[in-house]
């Protein structure tokens, strides 16, 4: 069963591992994905995020960008025998005739392209073929799904609903369209995930979101949500992180378990269908205990799929067909 991941933190934990003095590498490493254990898991494609804290970027989030950015290529570069990097579909299709996996290079932060247009369009030309809006803090282009509120002296976190797409945000969502860059409104507050549908016409994706109806964080979607990114021909990504997959009771251990995931699934194929399903890990981003621990061990997902019902031609479509069919529309 092959597998196509829309999101991972990767590179972000090897480059601050080199940082630190280590010799991580994407080849073999103690992280959830390395390419070993990517080939036991059946991997087809992985997509890499430049994941960019705006905090620990120290107010330099593009050159913070492009050290990740370095590091993604020094690794795939020093292996590809094994892994190609994509930025058409044709590049996909070639990797795939030559029994190599494809890794699609993703920014998690708008906030890198400091709101300059010029920024995204060299990202685009330098193999960036999705990014987000957001990811934890306001930027030039949007608002994250929450915000801090203070109350009784005290500041707390509260859903973000009001807050849309700044005047940047929206030509930033036109210039990636034409681009060919995919919008991916996961960690983009509801606002601004319907303003994204206003000024857009193609498909995009949520690439690590889950279903609210099933785990009440913010950052999962609505089903207004789920069925609009469905109509649109868009795709959610499954994320793996316990917070997103489950309300847990007070004391109860926060584990992220499998069945969880396929309550999720089960959700949002009854809302928008099984075309809209697909899988986004968030390995490596991902501070909780593991039922499926790494890359190596998607079969489990597969399994418990197969015992809930999914047919295998619906399991298929999630593991790897509906995004590849999105990225052959886009890319």
């Amino acid at each position: 069963m092959k597998v196509v991941d829309m999101h991972c933190d990767t590179i972000s934990e090897i480059y601050k591992d080199h940082r630190a003095g280590g010799n991580a590498s994407i080849l073999e490493n103690s992280m959830m994905i390395d390419l070993k254990k990517m080939q036991a898991g059946d991997y087809g494609l992985q997509n890499f995020a430049l994941y960019t804290n705006l905090d620990r970027a120290e107010g330099k989030p593009f050159e913070y960008c492009m050290q990740l950015l370095d590091t993604f290529y020094n690794e795939m570069e020093a292996h590809r025998d094994m892994i190609g990097i994509v930025k058409s579909y044709k590049d996909i299709e070639e990797n795939w005739k030559q029994g190599k996996m494809s890794a699609l290079l993703t920014i998690e932060e708008g906030g890198v392209c400091q709101g300059e247009l010029g920024f995204l369009r060299n990202f685009y030309r330098l193999g960036v073929r999705m990014m987000t809006l957001t990811w934890n803090y306001p930027n030039e282009l949007a608002f994250p799904n929450k915000r801090e509120m203070q109350e009784n002296g005290r500041s707390r976190l509260v859903a973000d609903t009001e807050n849309g797409l700044t005047e940047t945000g929206v030509r930033f969502v036109r210039e990636m369209e034409r681009l060919g860059m995919i919008i991916d409104i996961s960690h983009l507050n509801d606002a601004g995930i319907w303003d994204v549908f206003r000024h857009t016409k193609k498909p995009f994706v949520a690439s690590h979101s889950n279903a609210r109806a099933v785990a009440s964080h913010a950052r999962n979607l609505t089903d207004e949500m789920i069925r609009a990114l469905a109509e649109r021909g868009g795709v959610v990504g499954i994320n793996y992180y316990s917070c997103f997959l489950h309300d847990f009771a007070e004391g109860e251990s926060e584990i992220s378990h499998i069945s969880h995931m396929v309550d999720h699934m089960k959700h949002i194929r009854n809302i928008g269908g099984i075309g809209c399903l697909g899988l986004g890990s968030d390995f490596d981003g991902i501070e909780c205990e593991l039922e499926m621990k790494d890359a190596s061990q998607l079969s489990l997902l597969a399994d418990a799929m197969s015992r809930e019902g999914f047919s295998q031609s619906d399991i298929e479509a999630v593991f790897y067909k509906n995004v590849l069919g999105l990225y052959r529309e886009i890319l």
